[in-house]
């Protein structure tokens, strides 16, 4: 079927008019947008001929909005997308819209989080998805317009605008908020790969992630001394996965993944080690914090006021993922908690399978 769109005014004012247009009626994110023009968004589509223009993706909430093909495609434009970024546009949107990422509550929350989208596999390296040096930065434009896109289509679609979006003080991921997996400086597995999927394959895993907290690490190089230097940043009063765990993120550093791999330490040695090392005991969470989440962990002894409460239930719901450049700094993401989890799913490309893989 062939997409309709709307007639667009050309003049030498066309494109502050439109952002003007755009901007009244709540439909950017306060930066200026690329005029969605016929052309352009049938250009956009060619990114994933496969798919029908009025195909449904998802129903997004609050408004439960229809994310057709065509409707992602027009957000994608004015995100400042190439067509090639479709794909992973559409692949995160498939993967908060799974149960397990409770997307109607993300999107209403006075909770400060951002879906964060992590990038595996050899598309990372097609699209010039930046998985080094300032990841979280600007200056890159896969990452830039990729999580734009995301955000736009939550915005538009969804109708989290800010009449809606409870989030008491925000968060600067909500423009973008798009990393990859620095796999070559990878001593194990990457995150992909310990999910299921195949090394080869494209896939993406969204986290309502909190911003980045640096976790400077300079001069210990004993992996159980860095562990230290970590567990007592991840483990802080106030941190919601303190109260109902879920699925943090750790973004480890190169450096330090070179040192614990010199030293022999698997990642599931390193998300053991934070499992039982960042913790804070019952007696000082019990009256702190938020409400006690639905993944509570039931071997925390709650008439013990010294029993100690873990960050997670269990050491894989630790997301960790490799990636950054020089120094000695890892970076922690917390989570809302166990009310949201991390879910992954592949990024399609002609001829592949739609299957998908939801986390824990």
């Amino acid at each position: 079927m062939k997409p309709e769109f709307p007639q667009v005014v050309s003049s030498g004012d066309a494109f502050d008019r439109v952002n003007d247009y755009y901007y009244e009626r709540g439909w950017t994110d306060g930066l200026p947008i690329v005029p969605p023009t016929a052309e352009r968004v049938q250009s956009m589509l060619g990114g994933m001929p496969w798919r029908r223009a009025d195909e449904l993706i998802a129903t997004v909430p609050p408004k439960m909005g229809a994310a057709t093909m065509l409707q992602i495609a027009v957000n994608a434009v004015m995100a400042g997308c190439r067509p090639q970024y479709l794909p992973v546009v559409v692949a995160a949107l498939q993967a908060v819209s799974e149960p397990e990422y409770g997307l109607a509550h993300r999107q209403t929350t006075t909770h400060a989080a951002a879906p964060l989208i992590i990038v595996n596999g050899p598309v990372v390296g097609r699209l010039r998805i930046n998985c080094g040096r300032g990841l979280f930065g600007p200056g890159w434009r896969a990452n830039a317009t990729i999580g734009r896109a995301l955000r736009l289509v939550l915005v538009n679609i969804g109708g989290a605008g800010p009449s809606v979006d409870a989030a008491q003080t925000g968060h600067p991921g909500k423009y973008t908020y798009c990393i990859a997996e620095y796999e070559a400086a990878n001593p194990w597995e990457p995150l992909h790969v310990e999910r299921g999927f195949a090394r080869d394959q494209g896939v993406v895993t969204l986290v309502q992630a909190e911003a980045p907290h640096s976790m400077t690490e300079n001069i210990q190089t004993d992996p159980d001394e860095i562990v230290r230097t970590f567990a007592d940043s991840m483990a802080t009063l106030g941190v919601n996965n303190l109260y109902s765990q879920g699925h943090p993120v750790l973004v480890l550093g190169i450096e330090h993944a070179g040192f614990f791999a010199a030293a022999g330490w698997t990642k599931l040695d390193l998300q053991t080690a934070l499992f039982e090392r960042a913790r804070q005991p019952w007696g000082l969470v019990k009256n702190r914090g938020k409400s006690k989440g639905p993944r509570f962990p039931d071997f925390v002894d709650r008439n013990d006021d010294n029993s100690m409460v873990p960050i997670i239930r269990e050491p894989r719901d630790l997301v960790v993922v490799v990636a950054g450049g020089a120094g000695g700094k890892s970076m922690f993401l917390p989570t809302a908690g166990g009310q949201t989890l991390s879910v992954s799913k592949p990024v399609e490309e002609p001829g592949e399978s739609r299957k998908s893989k939801v986390e824990r």
